[in-house]
């Protein structure tokens, strides 16, 4: 990996909806849907959605900070999805669908929790953020079939009802943001 290339790795809910979202901003290299946070090494999806791993269905990014920030991936991960709802985002349901910021370093920490506070006192949304701000641990990537899943399976019903009206709404939001070649 290029060394001015640095990782950012969320979790806000479904990690299709998460990987829709983050590709397609300008200055972010890669996407990858997989497990974090949890206690059991290489979980399945399967096991994963038992709620008993611990893991979260996160994204891990890598981005080139000279093009795109971590306060703008910040804003991009507060902005599209409901970080007030614990272990919920809208019918995805149970602790692997947790809205949880993983930190690589102490400058993202300091980002994260700063953010937060500053959402959380400007009462934006109507309930306090639950948004967990925790300490990278270990990734796991996800099986095959899902990476890239909404760009594959744009007809499939989760993606046109669940994702594409999410992946419209970022789009309109952050239209100054998308990668060039959108």
């Amino acid at each position: 990996m290029n060394d001015s290339l640095e990782v950012a790795t969320f979790g806000s809910g479904c990690f299709w909806c998460t990987e829709a979202i983050f590709s397609r901003l300008e200055g972010v290299v890669q996407v990858v849907p997989g497990y974090s946070g949890g206690t059991v090494p290489n979980p399945t999806y399967e096991q994963v959605c038992t709620g008993t791993t611990g893991h979260a269905e996160v994204c891990q990014i890598t981005y080139d900070p000279r093009r795109i920030s971590y306060d703008e991936l910040l804003e991009v991960f507060w902005k599209t999805h409901d970080p007030t709802t614990p272990n919920r985002q809208g019918n995805d349901v149970g602790p692997q669908y947790r809205s949880v910021i993983f930190y690589h370093n102490e400058y993202q920490r300091e980002r994260a929790e700063h953010y937060k506070r500053l959402l959380d006192s400007s009462g934006i949304f109507p309930a306090p953020i639950v948004t967990e701000i925790v300490p990278f641990g270990a990734f796991y990537p996800a099986e095959e079939y899902h990476h890239r899943y909404f760009e594959r399976n744009p007809d499939k019903a989760y993606c046109a009802f669940v994702i594409r009206p999410k992946v419209e709404k970022f789009e309109a939001i952050f239209r100054d943001k998308l990668r060039r070649s959108q």
